[in-house]
């Protein structure tokens, strides 16, 4: 191998591209379009330290499994707490993208939170060297984002994405294929979750999972009020008898459990639309925010974050994949690729 270009070696590698999210991780691999999109969970034995499941499966075990098997969400807040099974969950996702073939030694583009540590970018960098990647490139969340929502990223105007994922929000002016602005908060979906969790518990002494909570959330959750009252049957575990019990909570509640999260990405706009140059604003109140990400589905949230800017706000077309499909992109656009990434 040794006397071989790399460059040369490079043509015959399969390149990924990889949005690894707190919450999912979706893969994209050059020709072929998305050919992973799975929980970031990682089911371990704890016995043998063996990996059990990865992804959906193991998802299907969370809060399910015996003393011995733990799900593992091995990112937290967009970055990777846990080193050794983000390792392995991505050998097993570069794995699936390419049929289990060994061997396989692919270039990969990762997407990482704007406000990444150095110390994060090694541990992803290595990460992925050591899921046996030949090159690894890594590029915000929120280009990554802009670029597979649509938006005219190279011209001289400013463009407005909001990025809401499972651990971190990433707020990003982009104008001329650089970042101008950008911020990362780490609160969004898994957030939002908790929140519900926290606020049936108070409110109701009923402990529901973090399944329920995120179901709760996708069928009844809002940001601003809806045009109709909603109202779902939540089955969990009451605190004070300690038996199953199932009640009916409304969007009106969860909309108040969720207020704290929804008002940090409000505030956290608004912080970005007064620390930007001026002209700028001036393209952003032409064209408006454009929300992607699976928080970004939360009811009405675009029609609360209309009244709070006063500015258009729309929803990317396919907002769970366009960071995937954005670091997609690079794949076939290696010029645009160097102009991007990040150190």
């Amino acid at each position: 191998m040794g006397l071989w270009p790399r460059s040369l070696l490079s043509l015959f590698s399969n390149d990924l591209a990889i949005d690894l999210g707190t919450a999912n991780t979706i893969v994209y691999a050059r020709g072929k379009g998305i050919v992973v999109n799975e929980p970031s969970i990682v089911a371990v034995n704890q016995k043998t330290g063996k990996v059990e499941a990865v992804g959906r499966e193991a998802k299907e075990m969370l809060g399910r499994t015996p003393g011995n098997i733990l799900a593992i969400r091995p990112m937290k807040d967009g970055v990777i707490a846990d080193f050794e099974h983000t390792e392995k969950m991505l050998e097993y996702f570069i794995q699936r993208a390419h049929n289990r073939r060994l061997g396989v030694r692919p270039r990969i583009v990762i997407g990482v939170p704007s406000e990444i540590t150095q110390v994060e970018k090694r541990a992803v960098r290595d990460s992925a060297y050591k899921a046996k990647a030949t090159e690894v490139y890594l590029v915000e969340q929120a280009m990554m984002a802009a670029i597979g929502a649509g938006l005219p990223i190279t011209e001289p105007t400013g463009n407005m994405i909001i990025d809401i994922g499972g651990g971190t929000t990433d707020i990003a002016v982009i104008s001329m294929a650089g970042i101008v602005y950008s911020r990362s908060v780490r609160v969004a979906g898994n957030e939002m979750d908790e929140a519900i969790i926290q606020y049936i518990k108070k409110k109701h002494n009923l402990l529901v999972g973090e399944r329920t909570a995120e179901e709760i959330k996708i069928r009844i959750g809002s940001a601003f009020p809806l045009e109709e009252e909603m109202t779902l049957e939540v089955r969990g575990r009451d605190l004070v008898e300690g038996i199953p019990k199932t009640l009916t909570v409304t969007d009106e509640e969860i909309r108040e459990a969720l207020a704290e999260t929804v008002s940090v990405i409000v505030d956290a706009t608004r912080v970005a639309l007064e620390q930007i140059p001026p002209e700028l604003s001036a393209d952003i109140g032409d064209r408006g925010i454009i929300l992607a990400g699976g928080g970004s589905l939360l009811r009405n949230l675009d029609k609360r974050l209309r009244e709070e800017t006063g500015l258009p706000v729309a929803l990317a077309e396919e907002p769970l994949a366009s960071v995937a499909l954005g670091i997609g992109r690079m794949l076939t656009d290696f010029d645009l690729l160097r102009k991007v990434c990040i150190d």
